[in-house]
Formats: structure tokens, sequence, C-alpha cells
């Protein structure tokens, strides 16, 4: 029986029937099927028989690895914290997170967890050609040196498929033959660990986006949990890796102690709107009770109690109609089992309680995730048109300086297609490729949609349309008229640099660069 455009639903239809007429023990996974496909059956079939399709919806596939586990650089962990070395997990994980029980079976061994991790996901269908690596484990900047740059070789050899000498020429292989291309690194820290000499070695090691534990605004609450910085490390922390050219992703935590709901909306209108902050994307990480915290053992004798589940979702729903059009809310709620929940929100889909709030308000969510192409396409079946497709901008001054969001948005159906985003740095930037003539730093180019392989265009994608060289050359227009830019400085991702290549930048230290203007 051949069916022309076979449905997901047809599928599961054929399934059943070859399962009565043989007589099979049982029904034949979608894996089975994927990996009987012949080459030529891929591109029109994979999209059916793809499982799990938001790992790829936003145009690169992540995959997440951890460090093994260390002491907490303070002398003791914030009192929400749980983990550690004696408990045989990185700091701040149960060793139940999905990533960190992937982390055990690998023994932490960096180059197993992302070779384990890319026969996963193409075994479920997806194409692994574009790779984003996110290295967590607490905080990583404050590891032995060493350690970071074995533990991002080991990371890039994996996606290079080949054993490189040194990590110079891990990162050399991933700007030329890798296998699959690298299309960032993230790790996480603190604020006092984000730093001028932090930010040099992350550049050093190719990291592009810094995930970064605010957690709150309030320095009460800090001393309370025993956070161990204040909020002049926060602000001084988003200025130095803004200026450095990373994009930022700031760890948000409502419900700690000495917080209300009223404190936390409040908190998120100041992280949105205080130039000393503006994240470029949050996770929303409410507070858990843990066995093992000193929280939990607060919880027992009365003196903290967490916010009900329907005032979590209030709030975040409230957070969610106020977030600018240029943050990406990436996370809401910690990976953590229900069943290591004491107290706190236990509910998984707490994003998708807040939708439902939303929804029946008549509100939305104008956050990135909530509008880019492919997610817009896969939940809602919308798909751009062209015709009605805009380029949009937004300037915010920030940290000392300006960021400046471009964007490509179908403005009729509200949905995101790209965008650039770029600063003119504070006078306090430290790196000589940013300091020495009047420069735009390019911190993050992003064309959303479902992930088309290198090389390939496909009618469903939006990827490899032009819209990406559109973005850098409205940026370096801008850039030259309205500021007197001399130089655009871009963080490039590692087997991104090919691409800038052909619109004239070549290597400046851990940038790429090109001289613009008269």
């Amino acid at each position: 029986m051949a069916i022309e455009h076979p449905t997901p639903r047809d599928v599961e239809k054929l399934k059943m029937q070859v399962l009565k007429r043989y007589k099979l023990p049982k029904m034949p996974r979608n894996s089975d099927l994927i990996a009987f496909l012949r080459p030529e059956e891929k591109s029109r079939l994979l999209p059916i028989l793809r499982l799990k399709k938001v790992r790829s919806i936003s145009g690169v596939v992540v995959i997440t690895v951890m460090v093994e586990p260390r002491p907490c650089p303070k002398p003791e962990p914030c009192i929400y914290c749980p983990g550690g070395p004696a408990l045989g997990t990185p700091q701040s994980y149960t060793g139940l997170e999905p990533a960190c029980r992937r982390a055990l079976q690998s023994d932490f061994d960096p180059y197993g967890q992302v070779v384990a991790r890319m026969k996963q996901l193409q075994e479920i269908g997806h194409v692994v050609d574009k790779v984003e690596l996110i290295i967590l484990g607490g905080t990583f900047t404050a590891l032995p040196i060493e350690y970071q740059r074995w533990f991002v070789k080991r990371c890039l050899d994996a996606l290079n498929g080949v054993e490189a000498s040194s990590l110079e020429e891990a990162k050399e292989i991933a700007e030329t033959v890798a296998r699959v291309r690298n299309s960032g690194i993230t790790v996480e820290t603190r604020p006092d660990w984000a730093k001028e000499e932090q930010a040099d070695l992350m550049l050093e090691l190719g990291v592009t986006r810094v995930e970064v534990g605010v957690q709150t605004i309030y320095d009460d609450i800090y001393e309370l949990v025993k956070r161990g910085h204040t909020v002049k490390d926060v602000e001084e922390c988003f200025r130095v890796l803004k200026d450095s050219g990373f994009n930022i992703v700031a760890h948000v935590m409502p419900g700690l102690p000495g917080s209300s709901p009223e404190r936390d909306l409040e908190m998120f209108k100041v992280l949105f709107s205080d130039e000393r902050f503006k994240p470029d994307a949050i996770k929303i990480y409410p507070t858990l009770v843990v066995k093992g915290t000193e929280l939990y053992e607060m919880w027992k004798k009365g003196d903290y109690e967490p916010y009900p589940l329907d005032e979590y979702v209030e709030l975040i729903a409230e957070v969610k109609k106020m977030v600018p059009p240029w943050v990406r809310i990436q996370r809401i709620q910690r990976d953590i089992p229900a069943t290591v929940i004491e107290a706190g929100p236990r509910k998984s889909n707490l994003r998708e309680l807040v939708q439902e709030r939303l929804a029946a308000e008549g509100a939305r969510c104008r956050c990135i995730r909530c509008r880019e192409v492919g997610h817009r396409m896969l939940k809602e079946g919308l798909v751009p048109n062209p015709d009605d497709v805009e380029l949009l901008e937004y300037r915010e001054e920030a940290s000392g300086g300006l960021d400046i969001f471009l964007s490509f948005e179908d403005t009729v159906r509200d949905i995101l297609i790209g965008y650039i985003r770029f600063r003119i740095p504070s006078e306090q930037a430290h790196r000589p490729e940013v300091s020495e003539v009047p420069t735009a730093v390019v911190r993050e180019l992003h064309v959303y949609g479902p992930l088309v392989p290198v090389g390939e265009r496909r009618p469903d994608g939006w990827q490899h349309r032009g819209y990406g060289a559109k973005l850098i050359a409205e940026a370096e227009r801008l850039s030259v008229e309205e500021y007197d830019v001399k130089k655009m400085v871009i963080l490039s991702a590692l087997g991104v640099k090919r691409y800038y290549a052909k619109f004239g930048y070549r290597p400046d230290g851990p940038y790429v660069s090109k001289r613009v203007g008269p």
C-alpha cells in the first residue's frame, strides 16, 4: 500500500496492519523504520517518522553534557542547592535529571556523552549536522583551567569525528573540516565567576553563550540564601560578558526565602527594563525544596513555605505578558523528577499551565521562543507569508552600551524568522579587538525553523534563504551610518566561522572581524 504524502497517523495505521498480518510480537517503533530507510527516502520520510520534533525545531540540535562532580567554589553551598561530590553528582543537581543520568552512564566522560547523545538523536530521526553544546554541572569557570580545556576538547573531538592532539587543533578542525558543525558552546557559572579573567578563558575555549545564576536582584535575599555575591557582581558580570560578545541567559528563582509574589514580579520588571541587566534570555526556576539542603531543614521547621502552584502560574503568566520581544524564555521549571521534590511546584508541565492561563485571558507571550517560526509551525500549524515579512528594530541602553536587535518577522501572524543582536560596547570594554577603534560587536545571529542540513534548501525550511546575509548587511549599515563604527567584530561559533568568511570576516583573536565604513 503506497501513500504519496503519508502523515504520522497513516504510519501508525500501516504499522498496525503489518503487526496483524505478520503476527509480530510487538509494534515496530519509528526508530526501527528509520534504521532501514534508504538514503533517497530520508528527506521525504524522516520528517514524518521523527520523534520529539522539538529537539531540532529551532534550527540546531542541542546536546547537553555534564562535568564531573566537583566541590562548590564557596565554603558552603547555597541553602537551596542539592547534590555535590559527596552524593556523586555535580553541584546543584540531584543525579536524576535526564542529562545527569546520561552523564552518569558515561562516567562523566565528555566524549562518551556527546557520541551517545548524537546516536540517540539520529536513531529517532534527527539530522545531526549542526550541534550546540551546553555544558552543565555547576560553576564551570571555577573548575581547574586544564580540566576546562580538556573537557571542551573532548566534546569537540566527538563532533569532529577525529581525536586532536590539543584544544587548538580541535578548534581548527571544528572551524574547517568537522564531521558535525559546532554552532555554539554554552557554559553555566556564577556572577562572581564571570569577570574579565573568566571571559578571556571562555573566549579561548570557543564559548558563545553564558548561563548566569542571577537567581534574584535583592542583596538581602542573597544574604539569606548564602549566595556569596552581591547585585554589583551581577551588574559587572553582565557588562563584561556583553562587551566581550557573549549571549547571556539569566537563571532566575522566584519564591526564595525573603521574597513574595509581588517582590518577584517587580524583580522581573527590573531585569527587563533596568539598564544594569537586560539579559538576552531567562530560565525561570521556581524554588524547590529538596532533601539534603538547608532549605529542606528550614521547611521542616516551618521557617519556609513555598508559594502554592496557582500563585506560581499567575506570577509566570504575568511575566510572560511583560517579557520584551527580544528576550527568550528558555525554560520554566527545573528538570527534576517530582519524586525528589518535597515542597514547591512538582508539575513538570508548569509552562503548559501558564500557557493555558494566558489563553483563558486572551493573552499571548511574545518572547522569542513563543514566536519563533519552528515552534509556531509545529504547535499551531502557522506558516509565515513571505509577503508579510518585515525587518524590525529594537534598541536598548544596557550595561553602559547600546544593544540592538534586528529581526525578520511576519508582522501579520507575529512569527519570528531570524534575528541578529549586536552591541555598541561600553567605554570599559576590556578586549583590545573591541576597544581599539570604534567597534560594533555581533553577539548572536540566528535563523529559526526546522533544522536544514548545511548546503540544502527545503520548502518548509527557513534557513539558507538569505535572511542571515541580509541581517549582517543591515547591522553593518546601521553601525556605520548611525554610530560611525569602523570595525565589526563577531563572536562566532567555531563551526560558523566559514559562513562569516563569505562576507569578508577574517580571524581576529577569538573573534572574526572586518573593517567597515569609508
